[in-house]
């Protein structure tokens, strides 16, 4: 939640318009509003710290991990440094939140977009294919389309896609659960070089 919008809700709450109102609605008087500000003034001054610390805390460890190191922890790529922000508002483990801080992606667009890909490989589970009809569909109808893109069957792998560089080395791995088939086709046009021609 941004400062301002912080800033309007408490502005809200301790209208003293408010006051009679919400006496009549829950049955207090002034005094325990009044209490009540105080607490949620002391709450609110709490909060404003804690975030500010934790700021602090996530700058200095701004370093980021590899996509192999973040897949162990449990991210999946497809992270963005906002939803960390949202993380750490609801999950009070510091390491936790430093660690989805290591592993995130950069909101802008701008960023992201630039960066292209040599290749990429579609690793799913062919026991699961029959879960995902629409990665089934783009590897029986449109996956020719891209020849640097190979498909490859491993045990137990939800669908994801592998972004190598020149030399075949991974560079990002993209859950792909819940895409649609428009979805895979847009990214790998948008990410994937095509191959030169001879």
């Amino acid at each position: 939640m941004s400062y301002d919008r912080a800033r309007g809700l408490w502005n809200e709450v301790t209208n003293p318009n408010l006051v009679p109102l919400l006496g009549s609605l829950v049955g207090f008087d002034s005094t325990r509003f009044s209490l009540m500000k105080k607490h949620l003034m002391h709450s609110y001054g709490v909060a404003v710290i804690v975030v500010l610390a934790l700021s602090l805390s996530l700058g200095a460890s701004a370093e980021q991990l590899s996509s192999r190191e973040c897949e162990n922890l449990g991210f999946t790529g497809l992270a963005l440094c906002s939803d960390c922000n949202t993380l750490s508002e609801y999950v009070k483990d510091k390491e936790l939140v430093s660690d989805c801080f290591k592993c995130c992606t950069e909101d802008s667009n701008d960023a992201t977009t630039k960066i292209t890909y040599s290749g990429a490989l579609l690793e799913v589970c062919m026991r699961k294919l029959v879960f995902y009809p629409e990665v089934v569909g783009f590897i029986e109808d449109e996956k020719d389309q891209f020849p640097s893109v190979k498909v490859q069957y491993v045990f137990n792998s939800p669908p994801k896609l592998i972004m190598l560089d020149e030399v075949g080395q991974q560079k990002e791995t993209i859950r792909i659960d819940n895409w649609k088939r428009e979805h895979i086709l847009q990214f790998l046009r948008e990410k994937v070089k095509p191959l030169a021609s001879d």
